[in-house]
């Protein structure tokens, strides 16, 4: 049963982050995956805050954390990514975009798991 919550939960964010991409913003700098990295790292963190302070069920956490933002997030997309600027020689964009990459999507776990302290 857990692997169903795991699946549809993976399904929902897989969505979700299709949903994204559809932005029409044309830039050389992948913004979308980085945003989409940093806003996952940051439901992670909330929800993993959520399951420390307030309870979740197992299988809640599950569909949210393993299944929703497992399939949200994109860190495959941001290696590719990553790994094009650098054979494009950009090579100022992609230490950027890991420094980015690295910072934010802590910070949004940080963030995320501190809110719930305050709610």
């Amino acid at each position: 049963m857990s692997a169903c919550f795991v699946a549809l939960g993976g399904a929902l964010g897989a969505v979700f982050r299709y949903i994204i991409s559809l932005i029409p913003l044309k830039a050389d700098f992948p913004l979308l995956t980085l945003m989409t990295n940093f806003a996952g790292a940051f439901m992670i963190g909330l929800i993993t805050g959520m399951a420390e302070e307030k309870g979740l069920s197992k299988n809640t956490s599950l569909f949210l954390k393993t299944g929703f933002c497992g399939g949200f997030t994109t860190f495959s997309t941001f290696s590719l990514e990553t790994v094009t600027l650098i054979e494009n020689g950009s090579y100022t964009s992609a230490g950027l975009y890991i420094i980015l990459s690295m910072v934010l999507c802590l910070s949004g776990v940080i963030i995320g798991k501190g809110l719930i302290l305050v709610i």
